[in-house]
């Protein structure tokens, strides 16, 4: 496997640049930059393929809806050109929370503006004058809907590369088959390496089984905080840590009947602890979410105690089917760690 790691950048992007280095050298072989409603993450991510020499920089997500198909395909060979061939794009629908409240754009068919901006983009990326008629995404823009003087069009410049690497964040059963069917690789939420085969084995199967034959085989990004510990209290408050953000998604990601997250925590067998999260966290009751957290979830997703306990999860994640580990070090010596677990996932 190789490792994988995501970096914030809210405060200064030279720090980050710095962190991100010292990352590579430690042998982390791929970063992520999230875009929320924050800086967004082409910047930083340009600013980085300047700043690293090896390391793959990759969204981690851009919102599908925040640009044009064609932008979106810009932007991917731009960062790819800059990097030398390093970049991923990582996309993902996001939610309506943010797409309709940050950027005012109708929350439409997910999975259908998924499947049409990689066509787009991938046509951009080969060069192709680009005509396109689908339901969500119309190229050139039919003449009754704009001045009528639109025309195909072909990108100016020479990508890089014609097949930029497209991951997809998705939870729901029709998305997991759309992303093992077309996507290079898969990013799962709340990914529990003991219970992924039985929740999404039958959607990524499905999927796999009308992957053309030309894709190379589906990337799996996932892991979680990574720590060596003998000391059962410290493990357990490490562990803890991770209530905070899980009970934020699975709780307050969405309102009651559209949140993914929470859909996700109930096909892994927790529908009771996922339906008083979520009442909880919507009632302000926050702290009382995050102590009902599943203690069994916050273990088996980490990789936290002592260096059998961590070795035996890098192994289950292995086995679950995930390539590329993603990890969040805890610890006096974050690189020394990140260079122990890179062996071990050797």
């Amino acid at each position: 496997m190789k490792l994988s790691m995501g970096l914030g950048y809210t405060g200064d992007p030279k720090a980050a640049a710095r962190r991100a280095r010292e990352f590579e050298s430690a042998g982390i072989d791929m970063v992520w930059v999230a875009e929320l409603y924050s800086f967004d993450a082409v910047s930083i991510l340009g600013y980085l393929a300047g700043q690293t020499e090896r390391m793959e920089l990759a969204s981690g997500i851009l919102p599908l809806y925040s640009r044009t198909p064609t932008l979106t395909a810009m932007t991917a060979a731009g960062l790819d050109a800059v990097s030398e061939g390093r970049f991923v794009l990582g996309l993902g629908a996001s939610g309506p929370q943010v797409i309709e409240g940050w950027h005012g754009v109708p929350y439409t068919k997910p999975l259908t503006a998924t499947k049409e901006i990689i066509d787009i983009c991938r046509k951009v990326w080969k060069r192709e004058r680009v005509e396109y008629d689908g339901e969500l995404y119309k190229l050139p823009l039919p003449p009754d809907q704009g001045t009528g003087l639109g025309k195909p069009l072909k990108i100016i410049n020479h990508p890089v590369r014609e097949n930029i690497p497209i991951y997809l964040a998705s939870l729901g059963p029709k998305n997991v088959q759309m992303t093992a069917e077309i996507a290079d690789g898969w990013l799962p939420a709340f990914f529990h390496p003991d219970k992924a085969r039985e929740v999404f084995g039958p959607d990524l199967d499905a999927g796999a089984a009308r992957r053309d034959p030309s894709l190379a085989p589906l990337e799996i990004v996932a892991g979680g905080t990574v720590a060596i510990t003998n000391d059962a209290d410290v493990a357990k408050k490490i562990r803890d840590r991770g209530r905070g953000g899980t009970a934020l998604y699975v709780g307050g990601m969405g309102a009651k009947g559209k949140n993914f997250y929470n859909n996700v925590f109930r096909r892994y067998g927790y529908e009771a602890e996922a339906e008083k999260i979520q009442d909880l966290y919507l009632s302000g009751q926050k702290a009382e979410a995050e102590a009902l957290v599943p203690d069994d979830y916050l273990e088996a997703t980490a990789l936290v105690g002592d260096e059998g306990r961590v070795r035996e999860r890098i192994e289950a994640y292995k086995a679950a089917g995930v390539t590329r580990l993603s990890i969040t070090p805890v610890g006096d010596d974050p690189l020394a760690l990140i260079e122990k677990v890179k062996a071990w996932a050797d």
